[in-house]
């Protein structure tokens, strides 16, 4: 059991280290909101190697090293996390990818940009947050859709070689 969960926890430091290397190599300002796909491709991929739990804490440590590095916003808790949770979830329960795909969309998109409103309302400048509970679902949207389709892509590829069953089966045992 303990070596289970070792190997969890280095699967998720790996890829926090993916997620936050990988903001810093490729992101898009939208409607100031910093788009970081990377981030949502490792959600999926933490929803199937590690599972929700693991999946929300790698997000939370991803948006607190990309706070500290400069490299993301408050902004990034609510939407990372949300989606963590929810694909991880749906992962879970169906072992279904593109319903995982979507729940990812849906729990960062929508439910993570919600979200986001009550942290810009404490820690952002007033005068944009009027904007920000419409202003960050479409910039959300858009990074989650594109870390979701790298994220199937890769997914879906691993699984068509077999490399997706021995790796969670490595992560089992």
């Amino acid at each position: 059991m303990k070596s289970n969960s070792t190997k969890k926890l280095a699967v998720a430091g790996i890829l926090c280290a993916v997620a936050v290397v990988g903001s810093m190599f490729i992101v898009f300002p939208v409607l100031g909101s910093k788009c970081a796909p990377v981030q949502h491709m490792v959600n999926i991929l933490c929803a199937v190697f590690l599972g929700p739990w693991y999946g929300v804490g790698a997000a939370f440590v991803t948006s607190l090293l990309r706070n500290i590095l400069g490299s993301g916003s408050v902004l990034a808790f609510p939407g990372s996390m949300c989606g963590a949770l929810l694909c991880g979830l749906v992962y879970q329960k169906s072992k279904n990818l593109p319903a995982t795909l979507v729940a990812e969309v849906l729990g960062t998109g929508v439910v993570g940009g919600l979200a986001a409103y009550p942290l810009a309302k404490a820690f952002l400048d007033p005068s944009i947050v009027p904007t920000v509970f419409y202003g960050y679902v479409v910039p959300f949207l858009i990074s989650t859709v594109v870390g979701s389709i790298l994220a199937g892509a890769l997914v879906f590829a691993l699984q068509k070689s077999g490399a997706l069953n021995s790796m969670r089966a490595s992560l089992e045992h």
